[in-house]
């Protein structure tokens, strides 16, 4: 539905709409269906071959890595679910809006996503988390230990909160028959509250928790291996990458709570570009697919040493430079041995 139609259900019964005489932008929705589909089809392709590749090569150890490479795994897991789902919304797109899989595929697939809304953000953050806790106590003991059973019960609680906030969304996603059938996000009734608190819950959730702990962490640890600028610049990279992907997100659905709420705010012709927008941003986000394993993984030796590099010359640097009181103190602490 576009701003202008959307802005029209909430318009009186009685003399023309508000935006009728206002609304002068045209948007090409044909050229962003062929740029949607294309752009799928490249983070299916590149996503698939890469968080494959992941698996296939650090599955096997995935019991005796640590921490870092144990949230690694969980990544690539998260982003392979919804990669292989994405065949069906890339369909979807090139028939326009049309669901042609049944009311069953509607519901899972919709449900997948939005596991991996969450699931990957947490676990990105748990890996950043980890990563800092090694190099401000190293004495200390892992956030993901190899041994005992905490590392599966931190793991299975992200998974099940990650489905938790998932189908709060879910149990409004259903197919639904207008002039033609279509997988559509819509409660009975109080649309605009529901939808301000489903998206206030993935703000917070998703994005600013995570993103705190992913930013703040790769400063701290950027500041103590200053003298390393490769790896400084990589830490940074990894924070820039999250941002780029989710903060357009967020921005377009606090705009689009803000028209809800308040439908003659803006101009008819800034509605509709923020509702055209929206199907542009939300794909944008699943590049992080593609960049994950590009980060952990592929820029390094291997996903461990890719994890904790930054860090371990972080803790190299602190000998020779003035390093910040939270390194001075405690034996160097290694991470969960050697890779086998």
């Amino acid at each position: 539905m576009s701003g202008a139609e959307r802005n029209g259900s909430q318009a009186p019964a009685n003399g023309s709409p508000w935006f009728v005489y206002e609304c002068t932008l045209e948007l090409d929705a044909e050229y962003r269906r062929i740029c949607l589909f294309l752009l799928y089809l490249s983070v299916f392709v590149a996503g698939l071959l890469e968080n494959a590749l992941v698996l296939w090569v650090n599955w096997r150890r995935r019991r005796s890595a640590g921490g870092v490479l144990f949230c690694v795994l969980n990544v690539s897991l998260s982003d392979s679910m919804v990669i292989a789902v994405l065949p069906f919304f890339m369909l979807e797109v090139t028939v326009e809006r049309v669901w042609l899989w049944g009311r069953f595929l509607c519901k899972l697939t919709t449900l997948v996503y939005g596991v991996n809304f969450y699931s990957s953000s947490f676990f990105l953050a748990a890996m950043t988390l980890e990563r800092y806790l090694a190099l401000s106590r190293p004495s200390g003991p892992a956030l993901f230990p190899a041994a005992g059973r905490r590392r599966w019960a931190l793991c299975g609680g992200l998974w099940l909160l990650s489905l938790l906030l998932a189908l709060l969304e879910n149990v409004h996603v259903d197919l639904l028959e207008w002039d033609e059938p279509g997988c559509y996000m819509l409660p009975e009734g109080n649309y605009a509250e529901w939808f301000a608190s489903v998206a206030f819950l993935c703000l917070i959730f998703q994005f600013l928790g995570p993103a705190c702990v992913i930013v703040t962490c790769n400063a701290l640890i950027a500041r103590a291996a200053r003298r390393a600028a490769p790896d400084v610049f990589l830490v940074h990279v990894y924070s820039l990458v999250f941002l780029a992907c989710w903060l357009p997100y967020h921005l377009v659905m606090m705009l689009m709570i803000i028209i809800d709420l308040s439908p003659n705010l803006f101009s008819c012709n800034v509605v509709e570009f923020v509702y055209f927008s929206f199907s542009v941003v939300q794909s944008l986000t699943l590049f992080h697919c593609v960049a994950n394993p590009v980060l952990y993984n592929f820029l390094s030796d291997d996903g461990e040493e890719g994890g904790r590099r930054p860090a371990t010359r972080a803790r190299d640097a602190s000998r020779v430079t003035s390093a910040p009181a939270i390194l001075k103190s405690g034996p160097e602490r290694f991470f969960a041995g050697p890779l086998k």
